[in-house]
């Protein structure tokens, strides 16, 4: 009885460390039981009031959930982007620019200070999201239909993108003072939870909806792995590649709205930068292979959240924001090579000759 216990018990383990989430799960433990050892007051979490006289919650916990939510919302984008191509879209954070500038365009118009919005926020958020998938076509059309590496092809846009966006507002800097669009980055009155984790929510349940309901999962992962033989069996991969990046130009949109709401203004140069390797780390760290195929899109959220904990870990101690990717680099280097199929793979063989070896005692 007490075998069978310990087989069961073994099994259940094993599972779980073949799971494609446990590696996101692990680290965010890790990181977790780090701070609660350095510093037990990174879990403290205060009810206060903001400067309009709201109540909100503040912390570190609350920060994590703050700007991982925005990072969760491109990692949904980029997982399918990614599955579908087997590469990444690296100008994530100019397309960020550009919608957030197209945006603050026709909320503000050709005055740069308008004292009334020029038009209701859910338009301009409309015209930034056409803007963010015509620009997500771009990208499809020059991977789908030119056959161009992922990594070339949105190097265009990487390099030329915060370029455009300033050109869209004639290089000034627009500032919104209507306080409604302040509660879309921040938080809106009475509740005390930031307005971004409620968005990345009603976009997760949304692309559950979509993956449950619809075939857009499992043909994206059938064009990952094969290409040909997806082809053979009745589907369009050059549709289904071009579909993918235009979806995460949708994403992009809903992570400008967020972005340029939190200050009601933008900086061209500096907004999202780098955003776009954080969101490629993101699912990475979700276990989903970068190379194409079979894709785990909670991992790849549960990896974003991972990557924005270890961010504010490296805050919270005082990194200096220059040395703060190579901090990055190293931790992220050594979870993404733990998650590895080859490591995975010689843990399972170590794992099972320790089995086979109290079997035989």
């Amino acid at each position: 009885m007490s075998n069978t216990k310990k087989m069961s018990i073994s099994d259940i383990f094993g599972k779980l460390f073949r799971n494609q989430i446990f590696v996101p799960i692990a680290a965010m433990l890790i990181l977790l039981i780090f701070n609660l050892i350095a510093d037990p007051s990174f879990f403290r979490i205060t009810l206060g009031y903001n400067s309009a006289g709201n109540p909100v919650l503040s912390g570190y916990l609350m920060t994590v959930l703050d700007c991982g939510s925005e990072l969760a919302i491109l990692a949904i984008g980029m997982t399918l982007v990614t599955a579908a191509s087997g590469g990444q879209d690296i100008s994530v954070g100019a397309g960020i620019a550009i919608a957030g500038s197209a945006l603050l365009r026709v909320l503000c118009g050709n005055n740069t200070r308008p004292e009334t919005l020029n038009a209701p926020i859910i338009v301009a958020f409309l015209v930034s999201v056409l803007v963010a998938m015509c620009f997500g076509a771009f990208n499809g059309c020059l991977v789908a239909f030119f056959k161009i590496q992922p990594m070339v092809a949105t190097l265009i846009l990487y390099t030329a993108g915060r370029s455009i966006a300033a050109w869209i507002n004639n290089n000034e800097l627009p500032i919104v003072s209507d306080a409604t669009f302040s509660y879309i980055g921040g938080f809106i009155p009475g509740i005390p939870i930031p307005t971004p984790f409620f968005i990345a929510a009603a976009c997760l349940l949304i692309i559950a909806l979509v993956l449950k309901f619809t075939n857009l999962g499992l043909y994206t992962q059938a064009v990952g792995i094969n290409e040909s033989s997806s082809r053979l069996n009745g589907l369009n991969p050059t549709f289904i590649k071009w579909l993918s990046f235009v979806i995460l130009g949708i994403c992009v949109a809903v992570a400008a709205l967020i972005k340029v709401s939190r200050l009601s203004s933008i900086n061209y140069s500096v907004i999202a930068k780098d955003i776009e390797m954080d969101a490629i780390l993101a699912v990475a760290l979700g276990g989903n292979a970068l190379s194409g195929g079979k894709f785990n899109m909670w991992a790849s959220v549960m990896g974003a959240f991972v990557i924005q904990l270890l961010t504010t870990t490296l805050y919270k101690f005082n990194v200096q924001s220059d040395a703060l990717p190579a901090y990055k680099a190293v931790v992220v280097i050594l979870l993404v090579v733990f998650s590895s199929p080859v490591v995975r793979e010689k843990m399972a063989q170590i794992s099972k000759k320790m089995k086979s070896r109290k079997e035989a005692a």
